[in-house]
């Protein structure tokens, strides 16, 4: 199997890297907008480097892996379609609905696959999570707490960029906890602070945000997310039920501290960002795509479920800038696939 690599940055380097050592990967070709930077990876990995994406599709190969500036996924998308291959992409799909639609709707006219990277449906404490809410271990789950908090805040150049905090960052607890529960967001109300450094205002955006998202069930959950947590990476997720109360991301290395006299200490070695804690999830989630390329598996989240993810970014906000409850009804993208 031969698979194109489109885009060399951070995520592009670790998949590059999994993907060269896989078993029923035979070789790779990587390209990038900065020519130099794939060249010395493939030069690092005994792989080949193209020219530009045009090589990519032009050289051949069995599948693709889009791992570019968020605003070049779409269109990337659509030409792996064209060409009839299997596609990972990296989130989101697109910065927008309509654009997000229109490379779904390439995907699905074409017959082809397109797998999301959504990576913490890989992960082993949001697998432990979701086995115990189905089994109902928890008994009625009555509440959801999760958060994302970066240690440090990205280049303000690529804050514009990013598409803001809840479709940037959020976006991942709005996946997982409609695959950790099972359930649909109904309702959200939003808001969010620019009161941390100037870079986000003049970005338009947000450096933390808070959520309550009403699940259809009743379900209540908060999601809360900043880009200033200087304590460390921290990504946790509690599940509070009937009979019994869980929790993801809580170990000796999440970085928080008690105050209580017999409480845990602090973590030596508190998680520094998303590539080291999440490193066992990004490399499963490629080995599933080669599995779905080989027809082994089927695709573990298409595109209609990271669009879900998306409508629930956008629905927040909406929320936040009108200063009001939203309902997902309002927001374009059409129903949710059913789960399996």
């Amino acid at each position: 199997m031969r698979i194109g690599v489109i885009g060399t940055g951070r995520i592009g380097t670790l998949h590059a890297n999994t993907l060269s050592r896989h078993r029923e990967v035979g070789s790779l070709i990587l390209t990038d907008a900065d020519a130099a930077r794939a060249q010395g990876l493939a030069h690092r990995l005994g792989e080949t480097a193209a020219p530009g994406v045009e090589e990519i599709f032009r050289w051949g190969v069995d599948a693709v892996v889009i791992t570019t500036a968020t605003s070049a996924h779409a269109e990337l998308i659509g030409r792996a379609a064209r060409s009839g291959l299997p596609v990972f992409c990296e989130k989101p799909i697109a910065l927008d609905l309509p654009g997000s639609l229109t490379a779904i709707a390439e995907v699905e006219a074409a017959g082809t696959v397109l797998q999301m990277g959504f990576q913490r449906r890989f992960d082993a404490g949001y697998t432990g999570a979701r086995e115990a809410v189905r089994s109902g271990r928890l008994g009625r789950l009555h509440t959801v707490r999760a958060l994302t908090s970066d240690q440090a805040p990205p280049d303000a150049a690529w804050l514009p960029l990013s598409g803001g905090l809840y479709r940037d960052t959020l976006i991942h607890d709005f996946d997982v906890l409609r695959w950790v529960t099972g359930r649909e967001v109904t309702d959200v109300y939003a808001a969010g602070s620019d009161a941390g450094p100037r870079m986000f205002r003049e970005a338009g955006d947000v450096d933390t945000a808070a959520a309550l998202l009403t699940l259809d069930d009743g379900t209540l959950a908060t999601l809360t997310a900043t880009r200033m947590n200087g304590a460390g990476y921290d990504v946790r997720m509690e599940l509070a039920g009937e009979r019994d109360q869980i929790v993801v991301g809580l170990d000796d290395r999440t970085p928080i501290a008690s105050t209580e006299p017999t409480g845990p200490p602090a973590a030596d070695k508190p998680w520094p960002g998303f590539l080291e804690r999440f490193g066992p999830a990004y490399e499963a989630e490629l080995n599933a795509f080669v599995e779905v390329v080989r027809g082994e598996r089927a695709n573990p989240c298409d595109g209609r479920e990271a669009l879900q993810a998306l409508r629930i970014a956008e629905a927040c906000e909406l929320s936040r800038r009108e200063r009001r409850p939203v309902h997902l009804a309002e927001i374009a993208g059409g129903s949710p696939p059913p789960f399996a």
